[in-house]
């Protein structure tokens, strides 16, 4: 058994998502076990270094979590041979330019999503990297979700019957700032800075429809600015001037209708903050973040409208749970392993790559265009 080194350039990991998922649950972990064992025997072992503007903030990260490397300086890490995979979580605006940079200095590419803040940007780099012939991917972190996994276990045998449709509910009530601290950045609520929940939830919606239920074939969307005003990180008042709530039909290919609501403005009362409900001719199921519950057509209730009575059901009760079969671990880190195997060479191919960002992209900035002229918008096939 030989230990193999990876060298990672990781750009942007002192954000939220970066530190917490990218870095502690998966790169840290996966070295704390020492590497990603490979079908020969071998371990490949991730020797990250933190790239970011405040070394003081990266020094600190770096010791906490057992990395020796850290640079302010991103063109340096980008000459620098002995790192080959070059990963980004930092704002969505700058992450094309970003990425474009790394696949003209030869790297390969694994990134956040989404891939850019426009669709032309995000083919252009899909593009560059297919000429370029370098391995690249993007995370598509709800696929990897213990209830998403039972729920395609579900789907694929055959339990549902033909599906028709699928309602989706995401989403919390992110603080306003003032009566508590919010749990989300502010970037998040302005348009300069990339933010909206359109851009950033209808690119995770993408590839869960389509690698779940269906392509995705057009989408009518409605946005909302429900809190015009937040409190930053500064304690001062701003004006939150992006959407912080999306509406959402999507037609998908074989006649299934799905609609997901998606909203930092709700208080949460079902079963988990994210919930996708399939309805098909011989079953359904519902299913959350971690669990997953099938209600067979044999199982299924008769229900008699009469709004005179108590409701004399309980529907809770006909549902039946998905049981563990197997051990889950995080999403992120389960695909970090997937392309880093990749990586080794253990796979021909690597399924999200930046088209499939780039699809994210075209459904984010579709629905906005829905949204401003108050229509279905079609999803033509991208060209890479």
């Amino acid at each position: 058994m030989a230990e193999r080194r990876i060298g990672i350039i990781m750009n942007g990991v002192t954000g939220r998502m970066g530190t917490n998922q990218h870095l502690i649950r998966s790169i840290a972990a996966i070295r704390a076990d020492g590497g990603v064992r490979l079908a020969n025997g071998d371990r490949l072992v991730p020797d990250p270094v933190l790239v970011g503007r405040n070394r003081e903030k990266l020094e600190a990260l770096a010791r906490a979590h057992g990395v020796t490397r850290v640079s302010t300086d991103l063109a340096a890490c980008l000459a620098d041979p002995k790192d080959e995979l070059f990963f980004d979580a930092a704002t969505t605006q700058l992450r094309a330019g970003l990425i474009e940079r790394a696949i003209a200095s030869g790297k390969h590419i694994y990134v956040e999503k989404p891939t850019a803040d426009n669709l032309e940007d995000a083919l252009r780099v899909a593009r560059l990297a297919k000429q370029a012939g370098i391995k690249h991917g993007v995370v598509q972190d709800k696929l990897f979700l213990p209830g998403l996994r039972k729920l395609k276990m579900v789907i694929d045998s055959g339990f549902l019957g033909r599906i028709c449709s699928v309602k989706g509910e995401f989403g919390y009530w992110v603080f306003e700032g003032d009566l508590q601290p919010a749990q989300r950045p502010s970037w998040n609520y302005k348009a300069a800075e990339g933010g909206g929940i359109i851009l950033d939830m209808l690119c995770h919606w993408r590839y869960v429809l389509d690698n779940l239920f269906g392509e995705v074939e057009a989408v009518s969307c409605l946005g909302a600015t429900h809190i015009p005003e937040r409190i930053g990180e500064d304690g001062k008042p701003y004006k939150a001037d992006v959407d912080d709530a999306a509406y959402a039909t999507f037609q998908l290919r074989g006649g299934i209708i799905a609609h997901i609501n998606s909203s930092w403005v709700t208080r949460v009362r079902r079963d988990d903050l994210a919930t996708f409900q399939v309805d098909g001719t011989h079953g359904s199921a519902v299913a959350g973040l971690q669990k997953c519950w099938t209600q067979s057509r044999v199982n299924t209730p008769k229900p008699v409208w009469n709004p005179d009575i108590p409701q004399p059901i309980d529907f809770f009760a006909g549902w039946q749970e998905v049981p563990n079969t197997q051990d889950y671990p995080n999403g992120f880190r389960a695909q970090w392993e997937m392309f880093l195997r990749y990586m080794a060479g253990e796979t021909a191919s690597f399924p999200w790559d930046l088209s499939a960002g780039a699809k994210g992209v075209q459904l984010a900035e579709a629905g906005l265009q829905s949204w401003r002229e108050r229509r279905w918008i079609d999803l033509p096939t991208l060209e890479v």
